[in-house]
């Protein structure tokens, strides 16, 4: 009961000191784990910095979901140029997904409740990450209403085979 207690009292003062320690490494917008986005490295101080190989993959990849083209045809091109995720997988539409959301390559340094702009070296100008943002946003209705007219389709049809018996 008393170990039993210690153990909680460690615990919890152990998760509060490894939070503190991140909030610290936030303010100095250092790197704190976790997947590190594709395009940017870190040093030994756990600063980001530019990956001059992939970095200018990604910002190609908002120039071309800019122009037109679609996520599954940004992770093919992005594939067939051997760019991989950061587990050196092959880029999935959900890794592409994830590439064209993420703030972060506008410079943006965000952890937890910590929002530093301009806190890490940008891949992406807010204007080109602004225009793609919305076009996701459209991108996503169409694709919501599409599906909504087919349900009601459908709906409509089994509807009509109720009325039938």
């Amino acid at each position: 009961s008393v170990l039993e207690g210690m153990a909680e009292y460690y615990s919890a003062d152990l998760a509060e000191k490894v939070i503190r320690g991140h909030t610290e490494n936030a303010l100095k917008c250092k790197y704190n784990g976790g997947t590190l986005p594709i395009g940017y490295t870190t040093d030994k101080e756990q600063n980001y910095h530019i990956d001059t190989i992939t970095a200018p993959f990604v910002l190609q990849a908002y120039q071309n979901y800019d122009e037109g083209m679609t996520m599954k045809e940004i992770a093919v091109w992005l594939n067939q140029h051997e760019v991989r995720n950061t587990w050196g997988g092959r880029i999935s539409i959900d890794n592409v997904g994830n590439l064209l959301k993420n703030r972060r390559y506008t410079g943006e340094y965000i952890y937890r409740d910590i929002v530093v702009p301009d806190g890490i070296p940008a891949i992406v100008p807010k204007d080109l990450f602004n225009r793609v943002q919305e076009k996701i946003a459209k991108n996503k209705k169409r694709w919501y209403n599409l599906i909504i007219g087919e349900y009601a389709m459908w709906q409509k049809e089994y509807q009509k085979l109720q009325n039938i018996d």
